[in-house]
Protein backbone atom coordinates (compact mmCIF):
# COMPACT_ATOMS: atom_id res chain seq x y z
CA UNK A 1 0.00 0.00 0.00
CA UNK A 2 1.54 3.58 -0.66
CA UNK A 3 0.60 6.44 1.32
CA UNK A 4 1.67 9.57 -0.52
CA UNK A 5 2.49 12.48 0.91
CA UNK A 6 1.87 16.38 -0.23
CA UNK A 7 5.74 17.47 0.99
CA UNK A 8 8.72 15.20 1.81
CA UNK A 9 8.56 12.58 4.37
CA UNK A 10 10.14 13.34 7.39
CA UNK A 11 10.43 11.46 10.47
CA UNK A 12 6.74 10.04 11.54
CA UNK A 13 5.39 12.88 14.16
CA UNK A 14 1.89 11.11 14.51
CA UNK A 15 0.25 8.31 13.59
CA UNK A 16 -0.99 9.24 10.10
CA UNK A 17 2.55 10.46 9.42
CA UNK A 18 4.19 6.74 10.12
CA UNK A 19 1.93 5.68 6.87
CA UNK A 20 3.62 8.59 4.86
CA UNK A 21 6.15 7.58 2.12
CA UNK A 22 7.55 9.23 -1.23
CA UNK A 23 7.77 5.92 -2.61
CA UNK A 24 7.13 5.68 -6.55
CA UNK A 25 4.09 4.12 -7.70
CA UNK A 26 4.66 1.86 -10.68
CA UNK A 27 0.91 1.06 -11.16
CA UNK A 28 -0.18 4.94 -11.98
CA UNK A 29 -2.15 5.40 -15.31
CA UNK A 30 -5.26 5.94 -16.64
CA UNK A 31 -6.60 2.55 -15.00
CA UNK A 32 -5.25 2.58 -11.70
CA UNK A 33 -7.36 2.16 -8.70
CA UNK A 34 -6.56 5.46 -6.04
CA UNK A 35 -7.76 6.81 -2.70
CA UNK A 36 -7.38 10.15 -1.74
CA UNK A 37 -7.47 10.82 1.79
CA UNK A 38 -7.83 14.61 2.35
CA UNK A 39 -6.34 15.32 6.15
CA UNK A 40 -4.58 17.99 8.09
CA UNK A 41 -2.26 17.52 10.58
CA UNK A 42 -3.03 17.49 14.33
CA UNK A 43 -6.84 16.36 13.20
CA UNK A 44 -7.61 12.88 15.29
CA UNK A 45 -10.29 11.77 13.11
CA UNK A 46 -7.61 11.92 10.38
CA UNK A 47 -5.39 9.94 11.97
CA UNK A 48 -8.56 7.49 13.11
CA UNK A 49 -9.64 6.98 9.31
CA UNK A 50 -6.63 6.51 7.85
CA UNK A 51 -5.51 4.10 10.53
CA UNK A 52 -8.97 2.00 10.32
CA UNK A 53 -8.48 2.59 6.24
CA UNK A 54 -5.50 0.34 6.13
CA UNK A 55 -7.02 -3.20 6.60
CA UNK A 56 -9.96 -2.20 3.84
CA UNK A 57 -7.93 -0.40 1.20
CA UNK A 58 -5.10 -3.52 0.71
CA UNK A 59 -3.00 -2.92 -2.10
CA UNK A 60 -5.12 0.16 -3.07
CA UNK A 61 -2.55 3.03 -3.16
CA UNK A 62 -4.03 5.99 -1.10
CA UNK A 63 -2.20 9.57 -1.65
CA UNK A 64 -2.86 11.73 1.79
CA UNK A 65 -3.05 15.44 1.32
CA UNK A 66 -2.67 17.99 3.77
CA UNK A 67 -5.09 20.38 3.02
CA UNK A 68 -2.94 23.26 4.67
CA UNK A 69 -0.19 22.80 2.53
CA UNK A 70 0.18 25.74 0.84
CA UNK A 71 -0.06 23.98 -2.77
CA UNK A 72 -3.05 22.96 -1.54
CA UNK A 73 -5.10 26.45 -0.80
CA UNK A 74 -7.99 25.47 -3.19
CA UNK A 75 -8.67 22.02 -1.33
CA UNK A 76 -8.72 24.10 1.76
CA UNK A 77 -11.15 26.87 0.94
CA UNK A 78 -13.44 23.85 -0.32
CA UNK A 79 -13.33 22.23 2.84
CA UNK A 80 -12.01 23.94 5.35
CA UNK A 81 -12.02 21.98 8.80
CA UNK A 82 -14.43 19.19 7.07
CA UNK A 83 -12.18 16.95 7.07
CA UNK A 84 -11.29 13.93 7.24
CA UNK A 85 -12.60 13.08 3.63
CA UNK A 86 -12.03 10.02 1.28
CA UNK A 87 -12.69 9.83 -2.70
CA UNK A 88 -12.36 7.34 -5.13
CA UNK A 89 -9.85 8.88 -7.36
CA UNK A 90 -8.84 12.43 -7.00
CA UNK A 91 -10.60 15.36 -5.24
CA UNK A 92 -11.66 16.74 -8.57
CA UNK A 93 -13.57 13.81 -9.75
CA UNK A 94 -15.59 14.26 -7.04
CA UNK A 95 -16.48 10.79 -5.80
CA UNK A 96 -16.62 11.22 -2.40
CA UNK A 97 -16.86 8.43 -0.16
CA UNK A 98 -17.29 9.36 3.55
CA UNK A 99 -16.54 12.54 5.48
CA UNK A 100 -15.62 12.42 8.95
CA UNK A 101 -15.81 8.66 10.32
CA UNK A 102 -14.86 5.89 7.53
CA UNK A 103 -17.79 4.12 6.24
CA UNK A 104 -16.01 0.79 5.60
CA UNK A 105 -18.83 -0.90 3.99
CA UNK A 106 -19.13 1.79 1.43
CA UNK A 107 -15.45 1.81 0.79
CA UNK A 108 -15.10 -2.05 0.21
CA UNK A 109 -18.18 -1.37 -2.03
CA UNK A 110 -16.08 1.40 -4.25
CA UNK A 111 -12.86 -0.61 -4.46
CA UNK A 112 -14.61 -3.86 -5.54
CA UNK A 113 -17.23 -1.92 -7.79
CA UNK A 114 -13.51 0.42 -9.12
CA UNK A 115 -11.88 -3.42 -9.32
CA UNK A 116 -14.63 -5.05 -11.52
CA UNK A 117 -14.54 -1.76 -14.23
CA UNK A 118 -10.77 -1.64 -14.77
Amino acid sequence: MRFGASEPAGPPVGPADAFRTDAPDVRRGPTAVRLTLLSRAYCHLCDEMLQSLVPIAGDTPVDVIDVDAPEHAALEALFGDAVPVLFLGAPAQGNELCRYRLDAARVASALAAAVKIR
